[in-house]
């Protein structure tokens, strides 16, 4: 498939598994430069390995950041390069009967789960409108909607993506940037 987005460069967080890696990798296929990330350097490090052999060297990096921290998403930030296409994957979720969720649980969830999108995109969305040619996608779930009453810190979170990504995407209007949300159901 050629989705023409050869040339352009794409920062995904949350990418050394699951979701954001099979999104690095489609990526690297369709000719994109990919710039990976994980919390650790050694995560980043293996998954830029799995990865080299689909595009090559010179298309696959990894800046390693936790996205817990706002001072280590700062310094991620300042690292990245141009970006045309930003996916805001990252996130945690667990299982927790919601009067045990206590509050340093919440701001958790939010702090990963929302801050991460909001603090990438804050940083990154000006300078897309300004190229007039970018996007944003938001990994959120269909807990965003249909909230597990097992997670409901989690769901939360995901909705509040939506809420963030259908803001941005009004302040596209006219523009050749789009943002959007997928809202992907459980996973393997």
């Amino acid at each position: 498939m050629d989705l023409q987005l050869k040339h352009k460069t794409a920062f995904i967080s949350g990418s050394t598994a699951g979701i954001g890696l099979a999104i690095a990798e489609s990526l690297l296929k369709e000719g994109v430069k990919v710039i990976i990330n994980g919390r650790s350097q050694s995560s980043v490090d293996d998954a830029v390995r799995s990865l080299q052999g689909i595009a090559g060297n010179e298309f696959i990096s990894g800046i390693a950041a936790d996205f817990s921290k706002a001072d280590e998403v700062n310094d991620l930030i300042d690292k990245l390069p141009e970006i045309d296409i930003l996916i805001n994957n990252a996130g945690i979720f667990e299982p927790k009967a919601f009067e045990e969720i206590s509050d340093d649980d919440w701001f958790r969830f939010f702090e990963v789960n929302v801050m991460s999108g909001i603090r990438l995109s804050r940083q990154l969305f000006p300078k897309m409108l300004k190229k007039n040619w970018r996007r944003i996608i938001f990994i959120s779930s269909e807990s965003a909607v249909f909230i597990p009453d097992e997670m409901i810190h989690y769901g939360m979170t995901k909705t509040a993506q939506l809420a963030v990504s259908r803001g941005l995407a009004e302040l596209t209007q006219g523009t050749g940037v789009t943002v959007n949300s997928i809202l992907p159901g459980p996973t393997k």
